[in-house]
């Protein structure tokens, strides 16, 4: 009577789609198959962030995963247009298609949003990505807390078909490559160099190792210029007789220490002269290329409700995205010194130098999704940016 009892002809497809979930330590989970019918292997993790669906699916740190959303219920809002863009030919997410390898989830619901053009199952079916819903993802999550970041493998089969056996199963991520070994920067990194926000403000150069789009139009709202270059570029002194003069790092998946060519980008004299500003894997890459260590957490920090803790004593909520961090005592003799932790872990949440040319942060102050108070790192980096020129 209250418009419930329509149905939804997206599930009603979907409802004879057996799907499983192994994790490579034998656990198996089954339930409903939606998206796409395939089987992908892939790092298992979880994000405890209750909206924002979208902009995770489309996160490039999340290439190479197999995403759990501990929040029970997806899908309400659906999904914007593909391929919309925003003023400056960004996509309006963080990137131009989903970067998970699959999806896991309680449950989903038809959408009823103004802005939606097709569902969420209908968006993973069209990108080729499968689902399952119907998982305890309580305990799924109970389990990754406890063992620490499983490698799994996703299939959804078509109606009628029979799921795989454990056995079949376990020879797919045997097969597959270790998460921190595979190539991904040749899937979400620019193949070549783009100048976005033609401006007269100064010309920032972003190092692009998977970089959001919301870190691209946090820049570009301040007014820069942005430089964007492949990961393994050089960054230029001067481009089409410009000045660059200042240079962020930002997000992006695997091992930062497989990043050897970034690395020592980022050592050079001249680009170490650069205001600096390093997000997420940039984070990890600057405090390599001054001589740290990193090292991958048990489990990773996902979510929008991460605490943060400066040294001046003031707390903040952050999104956070991460599987790997910064050494804490590896800082000492680098010209680095911690700036903010993790109250929960101790883990290092930024750093910075005494020339204050440097600042990183673990966490995401652009917040999409999440919160957007760190926002104010944007603004302090642009001023020495301004600065320096």
């Amino acid at each position: 009577m209250f418009g419930f009892s329509t149905p939804d002809p997206a599930r009603t497809r979907d409802a004879d789609r057996r799907a499983t979930l192994l994790l490579e330590d034998g656990t198996r989970f089954d339930g409903e198959g939606f998206g796409a019918t395939g089987r992908r292997v892939g790092e298992v993790v979880f994000t405890t962030g209750m909206v924002g669906y979208p902009e995770s699916l489309t996160d490039p740190s999340y290439r190479g995963q197999i995403l759990t959303f501990t929040y029970p219920l997806l899908g309400n809002y659906g999904v914007p247009p593909g391929g919309a863009r925003d003023r400056v030919g960004l996509p309006l997410l963080e990137s131009d298609e989903i970067q998970v390898r699959g999806m896991v989830v309680r449950d989903t619901t038809r959408p009823n949003h103004w802005s939606s053009s097709r569902s969420l199952e209908e968006w993973l079916e069209s990108e080729g990505v499968p689902g399952i819903r119907g998982v305890d993802t309580r305990r799924l999550t109970e389990h990754l807390r406890s063992r620490g970041v499983l490698r799994g493998v996703i299939e959804v089969v078509p109606t009628g078909s029979a799921p795989s056996g454990d056995a079949e199963l376990r020879r797919a991520i045997a097969a597959a490559p270790a998460y921190g070994k595979e190539n991904y920067m040749a899937e979400v990194a620019p193949k070549r160099a783009t100048l976005l926000g033609r401006t007269n403000g100064p010309v920032v150069a972003v190092l692009d190792c998977g970089v959001k789009a919301s870190i691209l139009r946090a820049l570009l709202d301040r007014g820069v210029s942005v430089l964007r270059l492949p990961y393994d570029h050089t960054v230029p002194v001067r481009w089409e007789g410009r000045k660059v003069r200042g240079l962020l790092v930002g997000n992006g998946p695997g091992d930062p220490a497989e990043l050897s060519q970034t690395v020592e980008e980022l050592a050079r004299p001249s680009t170490r002269e650069l205001p600096t500003l390093g997000i997420c894997l940039g984070h990890q890459l600057l405090a390599l290329s001054r001589g740290a260590t990193t090292f991958k957490l048990k489990y990773g920090h996902r979510g929008q409700n991460k605490t943060i803790c400066f040294a001046d004593g003031r707390a903040l909520i952050m999104s956070e995205n991460h599987g790997y961090a910064v050494t804490p005592g590896s800082l000492k003799g680098t010209g680095l010194s911690p700036w903010a932790t993790n109250p929960d872990d101790g883990t290092l949440e930024g750093f910075r130098d005494a020339r204050g040319r440097t600042l990183a942060l673990q966490g995401h102050p652009e917040g999409h999704p999440g919160p957007q108070e760190a926002g104010f790192v944007f603004d302090r980096f642009v001023e020495k940016v301004r600065r320096a020129g």
